[in-house]
């Protein structure tokens, strides 16, 4: 069977450019780097880099790395408080500019991660998905994808999942460079941060019944 332009791109072309950008990136941020972990140690403490475990192509499980954007406060018997109460307003700032994800550039060098893709959600979710939305880790998640510039954490779920699928059946180089303009443009204007009842947005406890 002949290959298209698109599996020319997502075989041959997506991973080597991913490598490249990101490792510019790296080297042109790398001031920005140093300045963001600075105020982090000395707003948030330490540990600078916030490290979770995420699915990533195929599941395989990867570290994914963030700045750090909670405290660790805790109630009278030692629990960790809610992430509301332990996003600071510097933290908060971090998430809304997108600037605690920088971090994942390196991921996104290491083959892991790439720039564009569905993103990297928490182990735990696995075993909840339906085999609709396994199709999300056909591709390597990214740092940016179609669910984020439509919405991005005030989508619901189903949403979100129905980006991820499209993004996965309808890879380009022309999609790609589209999502990077729009998550430029989402950065700048701070939109879908957040769900309308939560920090982040809430968990993903598998689909409704009935």
């Amino acid at each position: 069977m002949k290959k298209s332009k698109y599996d020319i791109y997502r075989n041959y072309i997506k991973r080597p450019m991913d490598f490249i950008l990101s490792l510019i990136a790296i080297i042109v941020l790398s001031p920005v780097f140093l300045i963001i972990a600075v105020l982090v140690k000395t707003k948030l403490g330490s540990p600078v880099l916030f490290k979770q475990k995420r699915p990533g192509l195929n599941e395989k499980i990867f570290m994914m790395y963030k700045f750090r954007t909670m405290t660790d406060e805790r109630d009278e018997n030692g629990e960790l408080l809610p992430d509301n109460d332990r996003l600071s307003k510097f933290g908060r700032f971090l998430r809304s500019t997108s600037l605690d994800e920088l971090p994942e550039l390196f991921n996104i060098l290491k083959g892991e991660m790439s720039i564009i893709g569905p993103r990297p959600l928490l182990v735990q979710y696995l075993h909840y998905y339906d085999e609709h939305q396994k199709r999300r880790h056909e591709v390597r998640p990214g740092l940016s994808g179609l669910a984020q510039v439509n919405g991005r954490n005030a989508i619901s779920w189903e949403e979100k999942f129905n980006l991820d699928i499209e993004y996965v059946e309808n890879v380009s180089f022309i999609g790609d460079l589209k999502i990077i303009f729009l998550t430029v443009k989402k950065v700048f204007v701070r939109e879908g941060i957040n769900s309308e009842s939560a920090a982040t947005m809430e968990a993903f406890k598998g689909n409704k019944k009935g």
